[in-house]
């Protein structure tokens, strides 16, 4: 095992694209995942690239940018989009607001992930959950692994997501997140082209929007088109479409989701809340059958904090350092702009430019003055989308998408 090798612990997205980067670099790395294999678990629904585009395209290689655009939900709207997000009211089908548009890339975020392994498969270790962090003399850092096994470098990088333990190991009495006061469920269905059209006569990708006196909020998403699931012209042909309904509470331990073991509690809930909807809407969440998958999506953040980089050994990029919710679309974007900015911090360190402490600490301070406005952003857009009346164009959940403090 290299002793100056990069550590990194995670293989989702931003996991992936920082081995992308630094194998472009020259610079040795392991990946090391907690998962058994790619498919061990569900990979989330889709992923929004808009301002991080520019950052993700210099450091991909040609083929693997290639694939990213293989696997839009929908590639020939990605030909043609103008990048717009209508904000409704679910009552009336009126457009409240267009919240400011940019270039887009929406993503399969598990066809996404198995394009980025590709091209560091060899590099992956899976079955790889990390229990322990050890800092070493001589500037090494030591990963224990559940399994007994260990690997040692020069810096390890926690790309682990929401529930990180390399964020549990750096900030040991402040790494839990913060629980919103919403609630929320979705459900992933398979719609012919025709009970998908009226969905995609109002925006082919996706849209948003919330009931004026209820409060209840709506997302709706293409997942996948006929052309990319392998349908298209057989008597399956089929979109596959995201549907997700959220509601604020009262505290973070009122009004619990329903729990059933065959959802069906939870698809009449669903049903419930989308009562006062336009005809339009309501009948596709009318339709959903009983025995459907119900997720429950847990909103929560953590704005990204102080800790001891160990002299420059172990940081945090991503949900890792900085989860945040998903009204804005934002996550992923942050999480790509940290792996530029980690990959370059640590050809700083490689060309001697930066000693390693300095280096990874100058990264997380950039990292934190962006990051910490954004997980707040993100948090009262949550609360904003529950509040239709309130909403305005200067309300957090629709101001236009932009990196903060990228240089």
């Amino acid at each position: 095992m290299a002793a100056d090798q990069v550590i990194i612990c995670g293989a989702g997205v931003t996991g992936l694209v920082l081995a992308h980067a630094l194998k472009r670099a020259g610079t040795s790395f392991a990946v090391y995942e907690r998962d058994q294999h790619i498919d061990a678990r569900p990979h989330g629904w889709g992923i929004t690239f808009h301002w991080a585009l520019r950052y993700l395209r210099e450091m991909l290689d040609g083929p693997t940018l290639e694939a990213i655009d293989e696997v839009q939900v929908d590639p020939d709207v990605g030909r043609n989009d103008t990048g717009n997000f209508l904000f409704l009211n679910l009552a009336s089908l009126d457009v409240k607001f267009r919240v400011p548009p940019n270039e887009r890339r929406r993503v399969n975020r598990q066809r996404l992930r198995k394009a980025l392994l590709r091209g560091v498969a060899d590099d992956v270790h899976w079955g790889k959950r990390l229990v322990g962090v050890e800092p070493l003399s001589a500037g090494a850092v030591r990963a224990v692994f559940a399994d007994g096994s260990d690997a040692r470098g020069r810096l390890l990088v926690g790309g682990d997501g929401s529930g990180s333990p390399t964020r549990q190991f750096l900030v040991p009495d402040g790494h839990a997140n913060y629980k919103l006061p919403v609630r929320m469920m979705g459900v992933a269905l398979d719609l012919s082209p025709a009970d998908a059209q009226p969905l995609r006569e109002l925006d082919p990708l996706l849209f948003m929007g919330c009931h004026p006196e209820t409060g209840n909020f709506l997302w709706v998403s293409v997942l996948d088109t006929p052309e990319t699931n392998g349908s298209g012209g057989t008597p399956s042909e089929h979109y596959r479409v995201q549907v997700i309904i959220s509601w604020r509470v009262a505290d973070e331990d009122a009004d619990p989701v329903p729990t059933t073991t065959d959802d069906a509690d939870r698809v009449a809930e669903m049903k419930r809340r989308a009562g006062g909807f336009h005809p339009r809407l309501r009948s596709v969440v009318d339709n959903i059958p009983p025995s459907t998958t119900v997720t429950e999506i847990a909103l929560q953040d953590w704005p990204c904090q102080a800790w001891d980089n160990q002299g420059g050994r172990v940081t945090l990029m991503g949900d890792a350092a900085h989860s945040m919710t998903m009204y804005r679309g934002e996550a992923a974007n942050y999480g790509i702009l940290d792996v530029w900015h980690l990959s370059r911090a640590i050809q700083a360190i490689r060309s001697g430019r930066k000693t390693q402490s300095q280096a990874i600490t100058d990264y997380e301070a950039e990292m934190r003055q962006r990051s910490v406005p954004a997980v707040l952003l993100s948090r009262q857009a949550c609360l904003d989308a529950h509040d239709y009346r309130s909403l305005d164009e200067n309300s957090a959940l629709l101001k236009k998408r932009a990196m903060q403090a990228a240089e």
